[in-house]
């Protein structure tokens, strides 16, 4: 080229972004699609028969449901404000939004490998998950009243007549191809930031700082939030902590990095109002904190 060189730091920054992004990608996929066959497929009275009437109840179920849908916190948004727009309370939507990325077996399964096929980080990391998602959902169930959805968000409604299949399968995928690209901008910046800060902020200097265990706690949390890893992954890293931190900081590091990273914070102001936002954030970090003291 023209004699310039990158800064080594700058390349590294890079690496980190492309890894991010590649990691990622695959579920954004797959949530974008899933929320284009619940745009499609799924109707609101389907919704309206399995749903709890009881607020706290729609809560709990909404809180166990992920066991089935093995979905990262990356695709998680576009499902979630998919539900909601078809009539679950914001409530029930959040308290899935938490956990399903968590309890869900995949993710469950990689955290029992990546301890050295230990089930009590699993377990601990499920329960913690639960316990979290059914205090924040039950709070905004009690606090939050009005539409959830900021106003650049926009539902799209389907008329439900008797659609042929095929033209349901292609609304699906252009459904998902438009979620895609609007959800794939805040992805995309939220992995540039992640890979900045994973490459200036030392991590070391984070766990110098982080000396006892509500100390540790709030350092793994902050670490959690800026690497931005997909829950499918992020045990492994973890796991290499586990000779820094205590096991309630490595709790509180795989329990809210799904819940709230820079990714989905990013994907969560795009589609629900900012005071909802801080409502969901500010109890994790409230809850999972509490937790984690508790190990």
């Amino acid at each position: 080229m023209f004699g310039i060189s990158l800064p080594q730091s700058f390349l590294q920054m890079n690496t980190i972004f492309i890894s991010i992004l590649i990691e990622a990608l695959p579920f954004v996929t797959l949530g974008v699609l899933i929320s284009g066959i619940i745009q499609i497929f799924l109707t609101e009275e389907m919704i309206a028969k399995i749903m709890p009437k009881n607020k706290i109840l729609a809560v709990v179920f909404a809180s166990l449901i992920g066991i089935f849908f093995p979905s990262c916190e990356c695709g998680i948004v576009p499902i979630v404000s998919r539900l909601v727009a078809k009539g679950v309370p914001i409530s029930a939507g959040v308290a899935f939004m938490l956990t399903a990325p968590i309890i869900n077996p995949v993710v469950l399964f990689a955290t029992y490998i990546a301890f050295g096929s230990d089930w009590r980080m699993p377990l601990y990391r499920g329960l913690g998950a639960i316990v979290v998602s059914i205090i924040v959902g039950s709070f905004i169930a009690y606090r939050f009243k009005g539409n959830p959805f900021n106003e650049h968000y926009h539902h799209h409604h389907h008329s439900h007549g008797k659609t042929p299949i095929l033209k349901k399968i292609w609304q699906t995928l252009e459904h998902a191809v438009e979620e895609f690209f609007s959800m794939g901008k805040y992805l995309v910046v939220g992995s540039l930031i992640a890979a900045a800060v994973q490459t200036y902020v030392k991590t070391a200097t984070l766990v110098s700082i982080g000396h006892g265990k509500a100390g540790s706690s709030l350092v793994m949390m902050a670490l959690s939030f800026i690497l931005s890893l997909c829950s499918e992954a992020d045990a492994f890293i973890a796991s290499s902590f586990r000779t820094t931190f205590s096991t309630g900081a490595l709790l509180a590091f795989l329990i809210s990095g799904p819940m709230v990273d820079i990714k989905n914070l990013m994907m969560m102001l795009s589609t629900f109002k900012k005071r909802l936002v801080l409502m969901i954030v500010s109890g994790i970090f409230i809850v999972v904190f509490a937790f984690s003291l508790f190990f």
